[in-house]
C-alpha cells in the first residue's frame, strides 16, 4: 500500500452527466466506510483554485442518486490550464489536508487531473462521466445510457410528424467527435440512417444515404447527425439536401442540451454507483493516476493517459447493423 490516504478531495469538471450525483455518492460512503474523509470540491477546478471546499458527510449526499446534473456543479476553468491556477489547485489540496483527488468528468477534465499528477507527484484517480462515451478503456461511461434513451425517446416523437409530413429530418446529437451516441441512438429509434465523424470515408455519407433510395418505401426518413466541428452537423447536411436534392422537404432539429438533463438510468446509477466504490478501492491498494472502468462487466483500471490519448473505436458491426436494418 502506498502512502496513506487519510482525506479525499472529489469534484466533478466539463460537462454534466446523468449519473455524476450517484457516483459522488458512491465516492463519498466508500470512503467513509473506509475511515477516509471527503471533502467535496465545488465547480470543478475552478471551486479548487478559490478554495470552495466544504466536508462531506454521508447525509451530505442523501436523496440524491435520482438526481441529474451533479450537486457539486461545475465548470470549465481556463486559469487551470495556466502554470500558476494549477499551482494555487494543488496549494489548496495541501491546505485543506487532501491526500488524493478523484475527478468525475469527461476527456479535457482527465487531462487535466494527469497534468496535476505529473506536475506535483499527486495520487489522482479518474472516473468517466461523460454522455459522449468516448474514453478509450470503458465500455462504457456514466451519463452515456441515460443520453441515449433521452435521444430515442426525443426520435420516436419527431418520428410522429415527420410521417405526417413526408418530409426528411435531421436530428443533430451530441457526441464531440465521436460517434456513439448518433450511431446507438439512430439503431434504437430505428433511424434511416447515422452521419458519424468514425465513418468518414471518401464515401459521401449524405450521397450514399440519398441514393439507397429511401423513400421507395418510405414516406419519411429520420437521420441522425453527429455535432461536428469538422464539418457543422445537421445544418450542413439540411443545406446540402436543399441545394443538391431540392424535391426533398427537409427541417432539423438539434437536441443540445436536452441530452444532458433528466434522471439517470437504472444502468448509469448502478454505473456510477461501482465506479464510485471502485475509485477508492483503487486508492486503499496504492493506485494512482489511473481511470477506473469497466469492460465485460469487470472493473479495470487504465493509466489516465491511455484514456484521454487512445481513440476509442466504434464497433463497425453497429454501422452494418444499422444499414441493413433501415431498408
Amino acid at each position: 500500500m502506498g502512502r496513506q490516504i487519510k482525506t479525499v478531495g472529489v469534484l466533478t469538471s466539463g460537462g454534466d452527466a446523468p449519473g455524476m450525483n450517484a457516483c459522488i455518492r458512491a465516492v463519498t460512503r466508500s470512503a467513509i466506510y473506509n475511515g477516509i474523509k471527503v471533502m467535496g470540491i465545488y465547480r470543478g477546478y475552478e471551486g479548487l483554485i478559490n478554495g470552495e471546499i466544504k466536508e462531506f458527510t454521508s447525509e451530505s449526499v442523501s436523496n440524491t442518486i435520482q438526481r441529474g446534473g451533479t450537486i457539486l456543479k461545475t465548470a470549465r476553468s481556463k486559469d487551470f490550464m495556466t502554470d500558476e491556477g494549477m499551482k494555487k489547485a494543488y496549494d489548496n489540496l495541501v491546505a485543506f489536508g487532501i491526500d488524493a483527488l478523484i475527478v468525475i468528468g469527461g476527456n479535457g477534465s482527465l487531462t487535466g487531473a494527469q497534468k496535476l499528477a505529473a506536475e506535483y507527484d499527486y495520487p489522482v484517480i479518474g472516473l468517466p462521466g461523460t454522455i459522449d462515451n468516448d474514453l478509450y478503456g470503458t465500455d462504457s461511461t456514466i451519463g452515456y445510457d441515460t443520453a441515449l434513451n433521452t435521444i430515442m425517446d426525443c426520435v420516436d416523437k419527431i418520428r410522429d410528424t415527420a410521417t405526417s409530413h413526408d418530409r426528411i429530418f435531421f436530428v443533430e446529437v451530441m457526441g464531440r467527435d465521436a460517434g456513439f451516441l448518433a450511431q446507438n441512438s439512430a439503431i434504437a429509434a430505428g433511424a434511416e440512417a447515422a452521419i458519424i465523424p468514425e465513418d468518414q470515408t471518401d464515401v459521401d455519407q449524405l450521397e450514399q444515404f440519398i441514393s439507397r433510395g429511401f423513400r421507395k418505401s418510405k414516406n419519411s426518413s429520420i437521420v441522425i447527425v453527429s455535432e461536428s466541428q469538422k464539418d457543422g452537423g445537421a445544418m450542413y447536411y439540411a443545406d446540402r439536401v436543399r441545394k443538391e436534392y431540392p424535391q426533398y422537404d427537409v427541417r432539423v432539429t438539434i437536441l443540445g442540451h436536452l441530452q444532458r438533463g433528466g434522471t439517470p438510468t437504472a444502468f448509469d446509477r448502478i454505473l456510477a454507483s461501482r465506479l464510485g466504490y471502485a475509485s477508492i478501492e483503487a486508492l486503499k491498494e496504492g493506485q494512482r493516476n489511473v481511470m477506473v472502468g469497466i469492460h465485460n462487466d469487470e472493473i479495470v483500471y487504465v493509466p489516465i493517459n491511455r484514456a484521454v490519448k487512445k481513440d476509442k473505436p466504434i464497433d463497425r458491426e453497429l454501422i452494418n447493423v444499422l444499414g441493413v436494418l433501415s431498408i
